[in-house]
Formats: C-alpha cells, structure tokens, sequence
C-alpha cells in the first residue's frame, strides 16, 4: 500500500483581484451544442474561475455569458481553460470579448460600495 498523497495541480498565480460581480452564468464547450449552468465566485476584467464538476482541458475554448449583478449588463465572451481542479472548477482567461463588456466589467468593479471579495 502506498504512503503517496495524490498531486494537486499548481494554480497560476492570479493577474488581478477577483470579485463576486455577477450571476446567470452559462458556458458551453466550443464545438458541443450543450450549454452547462455553472456556479462562478469571482471574476476580474481578464477571467474568472467557474465552479463545476465537468472536467476540461486546459487549452479548452469555451463560450460564456454572464450578467454583471448592479447593471445587469449582459457579457458574452470566448475564453480559454487555463487550468482544471477536477471536481471543483476551471480558471478561464477571456480571449476574445467586447471592449463595451471588458469596459462594463471594470465599472461594475470600481462601482462604490463593497463587492464581496475572494481570498
């Protein structure tokens, strides 16, 4: 029997602070039709982390779309998975998305009044 602890995957180190702005967030793998309603604590102008069951390589292209909660600004952008924590989530990094809904994104950010923030 072996003593040996799985290996968790390093998580990259984060470009810019994470908040929980926004909800109805939906993401479909690109080139499947299905659409997976997932649950997202936090987002940034350059990405988000999801949480979700389903397992995705990294690399993988996938579609999202999003409201902002204050301005219910509808965001949608294509992202790539930067990383998989099975069973728990996938990071994303926005690879192609709107000036109008990066824009959008840091104004709900720098909006007064506290957004909860992710450790």
């Amino acid at each position: 029997m072996s003593s040996e602890k799985p290996r968790i995957p390093a998580i990259p180190a984060r470009v810019s602070e994470r908040y929980a702005a926004y909800r109805d967030l939906a993401i479909s793998y690109e080139g499947f039709s299905d659409t997976i309603l997932v649950r997202a604590p936090d987002i940034s102008v350059s990405g988000m982390f999801i949480n979700t069951a389903k397992i995705f390589p990294e690399g993988a292209v996938v579609k999202v779309r999003f409201n902002l909660s204050r301005t219910m600004h509808q965001v949608h952008a294509r992202a790539e998975v930067r990383y998989c924590l099975p069973g728990v989530g996938i990071g994303i990094e926005f690879v192609e998305i709107s000036d109008a809904d990066r824009m959008a994104i840091q104004d709900e950010l720098a909006s007064e009044g506290p957004l909860p923030r992710v450790p």
